[in-house]
């Protein structure tokens, strides 16, 4: 079978910041000629500056910027050599101080990135495991990657879930020599912390359990010296199984980065050879007498001074945040601030908003956190004065219920969206509309008439084969084959229809479209597990089915509201379904509400490419064969033609059950070999169902007597096919004998006897679904590039299964 074409991440996160670039809340530009850490100006306004994350406001000293300028004058403006010949002449000093700081040796890199691309694979041997906090910065998940060719095991745990990762550590023990746990020590979207005093008390049950924590947001702000929130928990001593990144920047005021360590011999070959340090420049002269400016003020009692007086303002934002609604999604000391959105669009609406009354602030979006976790990110740093802080509240307060209001969303929304108890707020979308909206759970409660007059001739999904599916996927025994139906009628008040489509609530593998190799090492996990990472899933459509599940009457005048009350209830069905995961499917790509569903906190994803035959007018072989192109007509000779009298074909509307356990036993074959599009094997009772109901019929290949070399002839490829109103012919899924696929074309040959049949019945189109694309194309198919939209309660699942190494 033809490989499937996956989602492209960085796609995805470009489509996800070039919708917010539009909103004009991203890539902005500061257009000060002087700046005072106090206010930004952007687009001709000075905004009071609530994002910075120079927390002290140290890059504004007066001390560190005259050392800079003198070193510049002195030494130049960068020292054009690798530190592995020669070190500027500041370095050394500035070394030397930040070591005093810390206790213990440094490593100093040109900035954190880098920091980590130069220790981790350093530090961490090929006989070691890696676990990974998923919300620890990206920086280091994607130091760690380099660690999977050599492979390193690296597993992940939700944030901060000190029972999974005390899981995680048993089931490594036994099979590796160190287990690096990786974190972060303030988080830079919530600003919450690690754990840091439990995870020691966790290091000294298990040994082998080594740290490696980047604590760049919790920098000079906290700790001894101002080493950062980590060191502060140690208080001062650096145990051996601790790795530490810091910064020279952000709230250190210069640049750079620092590893520290009580281990001598790991600080040498991390300073002798840890990639970038090696073959990288160094650090320019101004940013070393930066550095070394703060490293004096961090040695000095004045630290203390700055810490508590950045202290008193996070304190004084917190109290006024305490007596709003605003909903704070981590109240904690940090200066970081978090106001959940929940959807971008809102989150959009709000900054706007704010940047309008003055104010600077941070959106935080996808993928920093899960795209329906959108919220405005607010930083405190010491430049911020009380009147300011107070104002930026009064303003929040003002226009944060505009903000839901203009976006169609609650606050009781919002909380759910990131799990907070809801309080008693309003929780009612009032839409001013005369749409009526019906709801069911079966086709059956739906006028048959109705519902084909707009979604009938669709792959399986008119009444008939609705009706069929809850039938088949309703009282089986696992529950990956029960499945519940929701269906959404939205009419004008004269009944006309502006929007249909249905929903399945199911268990779906996490998987799915994860490349081959991610599915076959999860499927070995399975063996054991049978449903490890595996979700409950809300999907427009159902794995049964695909094509256009949602219909939308683009010419009627009240298309938006019928939209708007779609999005509302899908987001309540979703709620009351528990769902980890909803997903819109099966859409053309740059299809007309693309827009739409990023703005609603969906994240486009590229699906397999479905395939349509609507070129069925040619009524001779002849005719069909002169309507390819040339080199689909050489194809077909040599690879279809040449083998149709190899075979016997059948058309069986109702085979015997001896029949239907060969059929079944067939599709396993291939369901069993096709990872592409990892799903869970139907249940055999579908096919015995099959073979009772009028719409379905079997097209199946036998080798001729002659040809078979088996004592007992048995069916060596079949397609199940269904009749859809006359319109369309869906071969849903197929099976095939592998011991004979190769030398025979088996697969090549029911395509054409599939296509070859649609034309006989007389149907106007044959949907051949999804995948081989180049194989359909072969045959006159028209190839369509689908994208499902796809909104998760969080992004573990998917970060973890990038943490799976793909060969």
């Amino acid at each position: 079978m033809a490989k499937i074409r996956h989602n492209n991440f960085l796609d995805t996160v470009d489509e996800v910041f070039s919708n917010a670039k539009r909103e004009g809340v991203l890539h902005l530009f500061s257009q000060d000629e002087v700046l005072s850490g106090r206010t930004i100006k952007i687009k001709g306004r000075d905004l009071f500056h609530f994002g910075t994350t120079g927390y002290l406001g140290l890059e504004q000293d007066e001390r560190l910027k005259r050392a800079g300028m003198d070193a510049i004058w002195k030494l130049g403006t960068q020292f054009p050599l690798s530190r592995t010949y020669v070190s500027h002449p500041l370095y050394d000093e500035m070394e030397e101080k930040i070591s005093r700081m810390y206790g213990n040796p440094v490593v100093i890199t040109k900035n954190s990135t880098l920091g980590h691309i130069a220790v981790i694979p350093t530090a961490v041997r090929d006989e070691d495991a890696v676990i990974l906090d998923h919300q620890v910065h990206w920086s280091v998940q994607n130091a760690v990657q380099v660690l999977k060719t050599r492979g390193v095991p690296v597993e992940m745990i939700r944030h901060n879930n000190l029972e999974m990762l005390e899981d995680k550590i048993k089931e490594l023990r036994n099979k590796v020599s160190k287990i690096w746990y990786m974190a972060d020590g303030v988080y830079s979207m919530y600003g919450d912390f690690a754990p840091v005093k439990e995870l020691m008390r966790l290091g000294k049950k298990y040994p082998q359990l080594h740290f490696y924590f980047d604590d760049v947001h919790g920098m000079s702000w906290r700790g001894k010296n101002g080493t950062g929130y980590v060191m502060g928990e140690l208080e001062g001593n650096l145990p051996e199984n601790v790795l530490l990144i810091g910064t020279l920047s952000k709230t250190f005021g210069a640049s750079g980065a620092l590893m520290s360590c009580s281990n001598r011999d790991l600080h040498r070959k991390i300073k002798t050879f840890g990639g970038p340090l090696t073959f990288s420049a160094q650090l320019e002269p101004a940013s070393v007498a930066a550095a070394s400016a703060s490293a004096d003020i961090h040695l000095s009692p004045e630290i203390y001074v700055l810490q508590e007086e950045l202290n008193s303002k996070i304190n004084y934002f917190n109290d006024l945040l305490e007596k709003t609604q605003l909903p704070l999604i981590e109240k904690n000391s940090s200066p970081v601030f978090y106001i959940g959105t929940g959807m971008p669009v809102t989150g959009y609406n709000f900054v706007k908003r704010l940047m309008g009354e003055g104010f600077f602030v941070n959106l935080g979006i996808y993928p920093a956190v899960p795209v329906k976790n959108t919220g405005v990110r607010l930083t405190i740093s010491r430049h911020n004065q009380n009147q300011e802080m107070e104002a930026l509240v009064e303003a929040m307060c003002y226009h944060y219920p505009k903000s839901l209001e203009d976006t169609h969303t609650t606050p009781g929304r919002v909380r759910r969206a990131f799990k907070m108890p809801e309080k008693e707020l309003p929780n009612i979308i009032a839409i001013e509309t005369n749409l009526q909206v019906q709801k069911e759970n079966s086709i059956s409660k739906i006028e048959k008439e109705e519902w084909d007059s707009v979604l009938g001739g669709h792959s399986t999904f008119d009444w008939e084969g609705l009706k069929f599916l809850e039938q088949v996927f309703s009282n089986e025994n696992l529950p990956q084959h029960n499945w519940k139906f929701h269906y959404f009628l939205i009419k004008d008040k004269t009944g006309r229809i502006i929007l249909a489509t249905f929903f399945t609530e199911g268990l779906w593998k996490d998987d799915m479209l994860a490349p081959v190799s991610v599915s076959l090492q999860f499927e070995e996990r399975r063996k054991m597990e049978p449903y490890y990472m595996s979700s409950k899933v809300l999907a427009l459509g159902s794995l049964f089915t695909e094509g256009e599940h949602l219909y939308l009457d683009w010419n009627h005048e009240e298309r938006e509201d019928a939209l708007k009350l779609f999005f509302l209830h899908t987001e309540d069905l979703e709620q009351h379904a528990g769902a980890a995961m909803l997903v819109l499917r099966d859409f053309e790509e740059n299809n007309p509400i693309a827009e739409v569903f990023l703005n609603k906190g969906f994240i486009p994803v590229t699906m397999p490419e479905s395939c349509i035959m609507d070129n069925l007018s040619w009524k001779t072989e002849e005719e069909f064969v002169n309507s390819l192109s040339s080199r689909s007509r050489r194809h077909f000779k040599n690879e279809v033609a040449s083998f149709v009298k190899k075979f016997e074909v059948e058309i069986i509307d109702t085979p015997t059950l001896e029949k239907i356990d060969q059929y079944f036993e067939l599709y396993k074959n291939v369901k069993e070999q096709n990872f592409g599009l990892n799903t869970f094997t139907f249940p055999r009772d579908l096919f015995t169902k099959m073979a009772s109901h009028p719409n379905w019929e079997f097209i199946v290949l036998q080798l001729r007597e002659d040809i078979d070399p088996r004592p007992v002839r048995k069916p060596v490829g079949v397609m199940f096919c269904y009749k859809n109103l006359g319109i369309t012919y869906s071969p849903s899924f197929i099976g095939m004998d592998y011991s004979f696929s190769r030398e025979y074309n088996i697969y090549r040959q029911l395509l054409f006897q599939t296509i070859k049949r649609a034309r006989e019945l007389k149907f106007q189109q044959v949907d051949l679904g999804f995948s081989a694309s180049f194989e359909k194309r072969k045959l006159g198919a028209r190839v369509i590039p689908k994208v499902a939209y796809v909104q998760a309660k969080d992004n573990f699942s998917m970060e973890l299964m990038g943490t799976v190494q793909s060969t």
